[in-house]
């Protein structure tokens, strides 16, 4: 835990960005009756009944000190996505970062054997090499600012009934633009000398 409150003291460096990764997923329904339009006084009706179709996986790339966040949607969650998903984080979205300080939980996808399963030996290594890799501890998924952008996208853009991927694709993409537009940052406040005062029966005790 220490770790990574620390990795959060640090000062913006936009040669050594610092960029939360969570993931989720959205389950797709559709309708199967068509809603009741809106009337005066009175919102839109949906039938309780749907139609299941598909699950989607939702990467999220979080900056919190510049404000920008990058979401890709996948239709599965594998070692091979979360790959590509690191690969588009280095090349595409960070190309002239020196390093990349890469917050994450402990999923299993999550390692650097991904990467080297998703792409020859040489690009894994080119890979890694430009990242710093740290862990949120087990129980600890909270101290990653992304799941905390994954708390927004879902009140703001997810809370509805989305039919397909392809449209769930096109609501994240506006939500995306116009939050990056407004460079909506997270303002940490949470210190290590904070965690060892509220969270002090986590640490060891030492008796003389």
């Amino acid at each position: 835990m220490e770790d990574i409150l620390d990795v959060y003291q640090r000062p913006y460096d936009v040669s050594c960005p610092v960029v939360g990764l969570d993931e989720t997923s959205k389950q797709q329904v559709q309708e199967t009756r068509l809603p009741l339009a809106m009337e005066a006084g009175q919102p839109q009706k949906y039938d309780y009944e749907y139609e299941r179709n598909g699950v989607s996986n939702v990467f999220m790339m979080f900056e919190p000190l510049s404000g920008q966040r990058q979401v890709k949607i996948t239709g599965q969650r594998t070692m091979i996505d979360w790959a590509e998903c690191v690969k588009d984080l280095v090349d595409t979205h960070y190309p002239e970062a020196d390093r990349i300080v890469l917050v994450m939980d402990n999923l299993n996808t999550h390692k650097p054997a991904s990467l080297y399963q998703a792409f020859s030996p040489e690009e894994a290594r080119r890979l890694l090499n430009k990242l710093e890799l740290h862990y949120t501890p087990k129980h600890g998924s909270w101290l990653n600012m992304a799941e905390i952008e994954f708390s927004a996208l879902q009140r703001q853009c997810l809370d509805c009934r989305i039919p397909d991927q392809m449209t769930l694709k096109q609501k994240v993409a506006e939500w995306e633009h116009a939050r990056n537009k407004k460079q909506v940052k997270t303002n940490w406040q949470f210190k290590i000398e904070d965690a060892r005062i509220k969270l002090r029966k986590l640490y060891p005790v030492f008796i003389d």
